[in-house]
């Protein structure tokens, strides 16, 4: 509509004309088109904006990264959970309380227990999702001087408590830290001598939860097995193996540790239990890529030293004339790859890879 002209008051006809009327009727006529083309142009803008649609995001249970079968084992034993989730206030409204109530109180209904899943694949775990973004520094800790590289390791185990208690408890997985034994050399723990003749490698007892390694054997190697040292000397590669064997630490506080060992009994050829043996070792690896993600920002791990730390998983493993128990190189190095880029619990389910994968 045009703006109105202001001007000295007219005086007022008794009657209009026919060009008044004409001229009224065509004046109405325009301001429809006006508002009719306002209107389309409005509804066109509205109906632009509402052309996406939310996406719509798989559970952990269907969306898999491997092709294989969705075998169901939740037949297998859960065990209940020693936590009990916390009680809300009432919300019903407050009263003064009659003498009964007062002298003969009824007792509160009991909490129900989270049933937590123990099984292999559908474990309860799966539904932690993803690792918390923590600063845990790594700083330029040499790691052929014992001292340091002790300190490394006990303040990352610090790092890797708080990153695995915060998703493990809110499923109601009850969390408890695991021991560290770290010696210069070696020595004898509950599950045998650290490192075994001719290893390099650290391991992780569940008799007694504790994660025993030898820091000249990582760095340096022992016999004919060469060091983590001598593939990659920079502090990140240990470190990353240390979060493998806390990987068996999450196992064993969710049942999956369990799990495992109650299959390798029934299984009955030793290929079999190879199998089972290397799908357990790949999901630490798995864990240990989660976790090596969640402090990359800080510790920190650079875009250079993250290609690093693929390639130094790839060079672990079971090699040619060794037990097939922990997964070839490639593979060791495709499952650190995958907690990395994947980053949630579930996409470190070995137990539904295919054997491939596995191998």
């Amino acid at each position: 509509m045009p703006p109105a002209q202001w001007g000295p008051p007219q005086r007022r006809k008794s009657g209009m004309g026919a060009i008044g009327v004409v001229a009224s009727v065509l004046g109405s006529l325009a301001a429809l088109f006006v508002l009719l083309v306002v209107g389309s142009a409005m509804l066109k803008g509205a109906s632009r904006s509402e052309t996406s649609t939310p996406v719509a995001n798989p559970t952990y249970e269907s969306d898999h990264d491997f092709d294989s079968r969705s075998d169901d084992d939740s037949d297998e034993p859960s065990r209940p959970s020693t936590r009990r989730p916390t009680p809300t206030e009432s919300d019903s409204p407050s009263r003064t309380p009659t003498q009964r109530e007062t002298e003969e109180p009824e007792p509160e209904p009991e909490q129900p227990r989270v049933t937590l899943n123990t099984s292999l694949k559908n474990n309860t775990v799966y539904r932690a999702g993803i690792l918390p973004r923590l600063s845990c520094r790594g700083g330029s800790t040499s790691i052929f001087n014992h001292s340091q590289l002790k300190a490394l390791i006990l303040k990352t185990g610090k790092c890797m408590d708080r990153a695995w208690e915060s998703i493990l408890e809110k499923q109601g997985i009850e969390f408890s830290p695991p021991h560290y034994a770290i010696a210069a050399r070696g020595g004898r723990g509950a599950c045998g001598d650290y490192p075994s003749p001719g290893s390099m490698v650290p391991y992780y007892c569940p008799r007694n939860n504790t994660i025993y390694a030898s820091t000249s054997a990582m760095a340096r190697g022992n016999g004919n097995a060469r060091g983590y040292g001598q593939i990659l000397s920079w502090n990140g590669g240990i470190i990353s193996m240390m979060a493998h064997e806390y990987g068996h630490h999450v196992q064993n506080l969710t049942g999956l540790m369990d799990s495992w060992w109650r299959a390798t009994l029934d299984s009955s050829s030793q290929s079999g239990k190879l199998a089972l043996s290397r799908k357990l070792e790949l999901q630490a690896t798995c864990f240990a890529g989660m976790w090596m993600r969640s402090v990359a920002s800080s510790y920190p791990v650079s875009t250079s030293m993250r290609s690093r730390l693929y390639w130094f998983h790839s060079q672990v493993g079971d090699w040619p004339g060794r037990p097939r128990d922990h997964g070839s190189p490639p593979n060791n190095g495709r499952w650190f790859r995958q907690g990395w880029e994947r980053s949630k619990a579930y996409q470190c389910n070995t137990w539904a890879a295919p054997s491939s994968s596995t191998s």
